[in-house]
């Protein structure tokens, strides 16, 4: 059986695998886990983002967490980050986001933060897990006055944003459009630039239930980047539906995924010298143009497997201040506990004000390899199976000598979505399309 946690909580079709009961019994597990040192009655902050299936899971789970004796606060729609930083700020015992992040309105998910704002250790995960397997999730439910209590914060978005605003530095003068998704961003980022005090237009901020990144969000930029060069603004931002990824477009409508703006920030905070053991955390699917950049600087970097819980292990570890994913989610350990795409764009405001040049500028610095990815459909037995397939071990180790010391092949199964991954870069578009196409071709073949 499929583990119920993947990299980033629990995932599923609202309803189909992701079910009320299901929730319900996660949300008691959580808080029996969670909340097995405090001395008092427990504490769970939930938020959600716009999904039309929000409202269910949040009823569903706060349902679980009251039936244990934990009270809970309802937070309403806010990014994930805010949970993260709420859980802290409201001494709450844990904290729950219900989100699927970029994936489609269908999906949602289920994120579990501890009382510092981490994200949970996988033996936290594993304990959760193994009393929801074994139907002893509600085993402990209370009666009476036991039962917890839900109530409602009041404020939850307006003190995320005063954190967020708090470390703009000031001094950017240009005009902002961003793309909030149709997701948690449509709370915050307004009240955001507004406190910041810079000029902004928004779009995708009209969250129906069912429109979450449909054709917008960082995961379908062309939209924001063709509208910023064609309308003159300075800088675009692109947030995913839960607000904690943020990609950006330059003057001239040339799209800065993460690993662009890892490095324009990792010399911002070097500049400012905060930038912790000189060092930036990123994952194997970072581009070589960015490793290539970094020896140029001196900076060091230190690689980890793909998903932010990953980069916050190695920061943790290591003692670093920054790190981060193509992909846009990007931690500042020194600010935050975990990825925050309006925090990104704060940082972004400062460096950009700091360096006195335009984005595009800032962004030349990097060279980027052509990179291809393939995603190839896989069923969980696929993606446990694929490392000891002949044919595909072979098919990766030809292509990665055939690449050696000019490009590089990168598979993996991913954590979110039910695909296999395969990634290939190199210095030749039409090589690396090559490749990715029979590697993903001898994948194929497992199903």
């Amino acid at each position: 059986m499929a583990r119920l946690f993947g990299t980033d909580g629990v995932r599923g079709v609202a309803g189909r695998e992701l079910t009320a009961s299901l929730a319900m019994e996660v949300g008691a597990a959580a808080a029996m886990v969670l909340a097995a040192e405090t001395h008092k009655k427990p504490l769970v902050i939930i938020g959600r983002d716009t999904r039309a299936s929000g409202d269910l899971l949040e009823a569903a789970a706060a349902a679980g967490l009251c039936a244990v004796g934990a009270d809970v606060l309802l937070l309403g729609v806010v990014p994930t980050p805010a949970v993260a930083y709420l859980v802290q700020r409201y001494h709450a015992d844990a904290g729950v986001m219900l989100s699927a992040s970029h994936n489609p309105y269908e999906f949602n998910g289920i994120k579990l933060f501890g009382p510092k704002g981490f994200k949970l250790t996988d033996a936290e995960e594993d304990r959760i897990e193994e009393l929801v397997r074994s139907g002893r999730a509600l085993d402990g439910q209370k009666s009476g006055g036991e039962v917890g209590r839900i109530s409602r914060a009041q404020s939850a978005a307006e003190d995320y944003t005063a954190f967020l605003a708090s470390h703009y530095r000031g001094g950017f003068s240009g005009r902002i459009l961003a793309d909030c998704a149709n997701g948690s961003a449509a709370v915050t980022a307004g009240r955001l630039f507004e406190r910041l005090g810079v000029s902004a237009d928004l779009f995708a901020c009209g969250p129906d239930g069912v429109n979450i990144n449909d054709r917008c969000g960082s995961t379908h930029i062309e939209r924001l980047a063709a509208r910023v060069k064609a309308d003159g603004y300075d800088l675009g931002l692109a947030f995913d539906g839960d607000a904690d990824r943020l990609l950006a477009v330059d003057e001239q409508g040339n799209v800065l995924d993460g690993d662009f703006l890892l490095a324009i920030l990792g010399d911002y905070l070097s500049g400012r010298k905060a930038l912790a053991k000189n060092t930036v955390v990123v994952t194997s699917m970072t581009n070589l143009g960015f490793f290539q950049l970094m020896r140029r600087r001196g900076t060091a970097t230190e690689v980890t497997k793909v998903g932010d819980r990953y980069v916050l292990e190695a920061m943790l570890r290591e003692g670093c201040s920054l790190g981060g994913e193509q992909s846009g989610h990007m931690i500042f350990l020194d600010l935050a506990t975990t990825g925050d795409g309006q925090l990104s764009a704060v940082m972004l405001l400062n460096a950009i004000a700091a360096a006195g040049r335009p984005l595009s500028e800032l962004g030349s610095a990097m060279k980027r390899f052509p990179q291809t990815m393939k995603n190839v459909s896989a069923t969980p037995a696929a993606k446990e199976a694929y490392e000891c397939d002949p044919a595909v071990s072979a098919a990766i180790a030809d292509w990665s000598r055939t690449l050696e010391g000019r490009g590089r092949v990168v598979v993996r199964p991913s954590g979110t979505e039910p695909y296999i991954r395969v990634m290939v870069e190199g210095e030749s578009a039409a090589e690396i399309e090559r490749a990715a196409d029979e590697i993903a071709a001898a994948i194929e073949k497992l199903q």
